[in-house]
């Protein structure tokens, strides 16, 4: 939960660097926050009205976290050493989300032009 917070203070930061662990805790808690309205809707068996209602909570949710995901994989980029712009490639379908999950795998370097190592 530390590194979901430590990447929520940074809301709006796309400079720096983020390690893999605090990308990938990031992305686990938006993904649970993001899919528990909907489960829990299933589970319920609620009215029309009430997965409206659940659908309307995890679209706020999404809304809440666009950018600090987006700020978060940007800095993951640096990370490794890649420019920010790099992340436009998730615009291809298909293919940019696998590219970006690929390079969100990938370890930290060392310094570079983006900052300081994190895990020194």
């Amino acid at each position: 939960m530390n590194w979901y917070l430590k990447a929520m203070k940074s809301y709006a930061t796309f400079k720096g660097r983020s390690t893999r662990s605090e990308y990938w805790y990031f992305m686990l808690f938006y993904m649970l926050m993001l899919v528990f309205p909907l489960i829990l809707a299933g589970f319920l068996g609620l009215d029309e009205n009430g997965q409206m209602t659940m659908f309307a909570i995890a679209g706020i949710v999404l809304l809440i976290h666009l950018i600090p995901s987006i700020a978060i994989s940007i800095r993951r980029l640096h990370d490794i050493g890649k420019s920010g712009w790099w992340y436009l490639i998730s615009l291809i379908p298909y293919v940019g989300s696998i590219a970006i999950l690929i390079m969100a795998m990938i370890d930290s370097k060392d310094d570079n032009e983006y900052g300081l190592n994190p895990k020194a």
